[in-house]
């Protein structure tokens, strides 16, 4: 990844949401060119000049302190993922590493719990979404990982990538482009990782929506949500989803689905167990997860 050009297509992106009124700038009477602010408006905001903004934009300021950091994010309106992501964009540069990232694992006490977590579907995420740890309620609802070749065993690539996503998952492109918004600020964080420049050059080959979510430049990290999905065999299920980052271990998160008590979708998911009951299984994890 090119972050100088990330980080002007970045920033572009940012100003260009924010009119002059949003940012409480009165009309000057300028012919507009350009959506949102302009380059010497977002300086004015942020208190420094045009010319050293201009130079921020086009990736050539050098590494700027966490003060003038904070100006651009109050200047933007940026939320706490896309403050993240510009301190990633704006980070000195790192050699490419040409050895792969050492696998991830997912250490006992996790499994433990989600063994724990046997009345709701939970997972573990990785590093580019990749799925470490599945619970069989997570299995049961999402697809089956465990039976995925280990390099597709992947939150995003199931998303985008499974034609039964389409029918499965409730309001399909939201989450999807949401998908979207977690890999690109995955890639800001680690600009080198190979696995991750090869899923999303194929999600740009395959997935039609694809490069027009990852033009927009939006990141998310995900931390909780309503999902529904529709299952073939119980109908629809209505979670509460709560992303837990474990301590230890910033690139590893446990997503677990909750519901409500007594209602149709727990009724559901005790009715799944008992199906899967004759043949239970331990969380899985992919033999190569990295």
């Amino acid at each position: 990844m090119d972050r100088r050009s990330e980080l002007a297509d970045f920033l572009r992106s940012r100003r260009a949401r924010i009119s002059p009124d949003q940012a409480g700038l009165p009309a000057d009477g300028r012919a507009r060119r350009v959506p949102g602010l302009r380059r010497d408006e977002v300086a004015r905001l942020a208190g420094m000049s045009t010319e050293y903004y201009t130079r921020l934009e086009q990736g050539r300021a050098g590494t700027p302190s966490p003060e003038v950091i904070a100006a651009l994010t109050r200047a933007l309106h940026l939320d706490p993922a896309e403050h993240e992501h510009l301190i990633d964009l704006l980070a000195r540069p790192t050699p490419a590493r040409h050895a792969p990232a050492a696998p991830q694992r997912v250490r006992p006490g996790l499994y433990l719990t989600l063994q724990t977590l046997d009345h709701v579907p939970a997972f573990i995420l990785g590093r580019r979404t990749d799925i470490l740890a599945t619970n069989h309620l997570a299995r049961q609802v999402l697809t089956d990982f465990d039976a995925l070749p280990a390099p597709h065993r992947n939150l995003a690539r199931y998303y985008l990538l499974d034609p039964h996503a389409r029918d499965r998952v409730g309001n399909w492109p939201q989450i999807a482009a949401e998908t979207v918004a977690m890999l690109r600020l995955e890639a800001g964080r680690h600009p080198n990782d190979r696995r991750l420049a090869d899923l999303i050059g194929e999600l740009t080959l395959r997935c039609p929506e694809f490069t027009t979510w990852w033009n927009d430049h939006r990141v998310l990290r995900r931390t909780h949500g309503t999902k529904t999905y529709h299952h073939p065999d119980v109908g629809e299920l209505h979670f509460s989803y709560e992303s837990l980052q474990p301590p230890g271990d910033p690139d590893q998160m446990l997503a677990i689905y909750n519901v409500e008590p007594g209602s149709p979708t727990a009724d559901a998911l005790r009715l799944l167990s008992s199906w899967a009951a004759s043949s239970p299984q331990a969380p899985a994890q992919s033999a190569d997860a990295r």
